[in-house]
């Protein structure tokens, strides 16, 4: 039987120093997780081989950037992204953002710069 979870009783790990995700689903077909970057924070730009991945926005504000258009969501807004699409997350609010990784496959192991 599936458990109930939550960012607080979620795997944890950080990355970037500053930003935090927990593994909501960490199955081998599936990938869930919950993501907090504050402010003026930002990813490494990269690309995944095989993973496809939709980003949902629960709070604040998520500027996803390519090659060729910035999108900024707003909450409960997301985007699809496909594999081999270069993409970068950021946060250039002036507030914490929280947001939803979703990847098919999981995206661990996956990425490439």
């Amino acid at each position: 039987m599936s458990e109930v979870i939550s960012a607080a009783n979620a795997e944890h790990y950080t990355w970037g120093e500053v930003c935090d995700g927990w593994h909501l689903v960490r199955a081998a077909g599936l990938s869930v997780i919950e993501e907090r970057m504050p402010a003026g924070s930002k990813e490494q730009r990269h690309w995944h081989q095989r993973a496809r991945q939709f980003f949902y926005v629960l709070e604040g504000e998520l500027t996803m950037a390519f090659d060729d258009r910035t999108v900024t969501l707003p909450p409960r807004h997301g985007i699809e992204i496909a594999p081999e699409i270069p993409h970068q997350a950021r946060n250039s609010s002036d507030a914490e953002t929280r947001f939803l990784v979703i990847s098919q496959p999981p995206s661990h192991g996956d990425r490439l710069s």
